[in-house]
């Protein structure tokens, strides 16, 4: 399983890319964390912290897509780090002033949510460009996949370690710097110098003219759904069945599920069609959440919630790989950023909805949210199959040195492709 991994990580800049990219986005994975430990700390309420976690979430879900057609425009290193360097100080500016003054600290939040770097797009646009051929790029799409669940896992350690050494604020002015250092290496490397989009065609909607693209993030809205409405339904459950500590482990669980599925299935190669391929894998996904509902002891539950969690990054890496494809010419960190933005916007969604759904049924049917909302996912891909399945937003052919500026960086695969 690891030889493909070390392959991938043995070609140049792709270590540094990839090490780069999730220190980058440390800020942003722990954000919601950070943000209510540091309210809670100035003496704030949970409704304060929540608004202004929501605040931030809303505007990264705005600013991605947005910095992500700048970067298609104008290249990594005029957009990525100058937006890490605004949305830092934007949360320092927070850090220091506090909540005494909610205008400014709602500004804050937000402006450091807007111009959070879309580095995760950013990173995607450069792997066929690092690593030249399909079966290796897609390889890669699934590691991007299961490293994003170690960071995920990593992050919030990461702000409770500081909390717990230093202070609230200490942990936001860390974390937010170290996030700029991840940026800066991301960019000043060769390949991210030297990236420049595909030419495109002039249009105001830029990558959501693409029929198949839309299907794409119509679909995993839903995923997103889902899974924002486990986190919810997990809290009543662990209420009965020993608070906090077993709360801790069901996310915790969830996330190694999804390390797991993502470590073995991007350990080989793939064949057929990845639209028929992510159809099965989000009906597994959608199978899966079903068990959750026997809400069983706390250790038979962990285990469900391990296996609830194993398809998700298998069918994320999956739909990368449909990003690419059908993202039209010069289009493709915008892409890859709806789709953050999307499953984003979905959780947000989901997370909203289970609340009153659990205070009306309990966590059983907090629990049979997920299943719903990954079914209505499943269907979405069932109905736009052939716009999924078709050609995608027209061949690029890379031309040029690595080192060559005008390189085309976008190739799109075959519709025989591997993931």
């Amino acid at each position: 399983m690891a030889a493909g991994y070390l392959e991938i990580l043995r070609a140049r800049h792709a270590a540094r890319l990839l090490t780069g990219t999730l220190v980058g986005r440390l800020p942003n994975a722990t954000a919601a964390l950070a943000i209510v430990l540091f309210v809670r700390a100035q003496g704030g309420t949970y409704s304060l912290a929540g608004a202004l976690a929501a605040v931030y979430g809303v505007a990264n879900a705005v600013g991605q897509p947005v910095l992500g057609r700048l970067v298609d425009l104008y290249g990594q290193p005029r957009v990525q780090l100058p937006a890490a360097l605004a949305s830092a100080l934007a949360m320092a500016g927070f850090a220091f002033a506090g909540t005494g003054t909610l205008p400014l600290a709602y500004a804050a939040v937000a402006t450091a949510g807007l111009f959070t770097p879309p580095l995760e797009g950013g990173l995607r646009a450069l792997w066929p460009q690092v690593l030249g051929g399909e079966e290796r790029v897609h390889t890669a799409y699934a590691m991007d996949a299961v490293a994003q669940e170690v960071m995920f896992t990593a992050g919030p350690l990461l702000v409770t370690l500081c909390v717990s050494l230093w202070s609230a604020q200490a942990a936001l002015l860390v974390v937010n710097a170290v996030g700029v250092l991840g940026a800066l290496s991301v960019v000043v490397s060769a390949p991210s110098r030297t990236w420049r989009s595909a030419p495109r065609e002039a249009h105001w909607l830029g990558a959501l003219r693409s029929r198949g693209l839309l299907a794409l993030l119509a679909a995993f809205f839903f995923v997103g759904m889902a899974l924002g409405s486990i986190t919810v339904a997990s809290v009543p459950y662990a209420d009965d069945h020993g608070g906090a500590a077993v709360y801790g482990w069901l996310m915790a669980a969830l996330g190694l599920g999804a390390l797991l599925g993502g470590a073995v299935y991007g350990a080989r190669q793939w064949p057929g069609e990845p639209a028929r391929r992510l159809r099965v894998l989000v009906a597994l996904l959608a199978v899966c959440y079903l068990p959750l509902m026997l809400m069983p002891g706390a250790v038979a539950m962990v285990a469900l919630t391990v296996l609830a969690g194993v398809f998700l990054a298998p069918a994320i890496a999956c739909a990368f790989v449909l990003v690419d494809r059908h993202a039209p010419s010069g289009t493709v960190t915008e892409a890859f950023s709806w789709l953050v933005t999307t499953f984003t916007v979905g959780s947000s969604v989901g997370t909203g909805l289970a609340g009153p759904v659990v205070e009306a049924g309990g966590a059983l049917w907090g629990f049979a949210l997920p299943a719903v909302a990954g079914g209505v996912s499943l269907l979405v891909l069932v109905v736009t199959g052939r716009v999924l399945a078709a050609p995608g937003g027209g061949a690029v052919v890379a031309a040029g040195s690595e080192n060559d500026p005008n390189r085309a960086a976008e190739p799109r695969f075959s519709s025989g492709d591997r993931a």
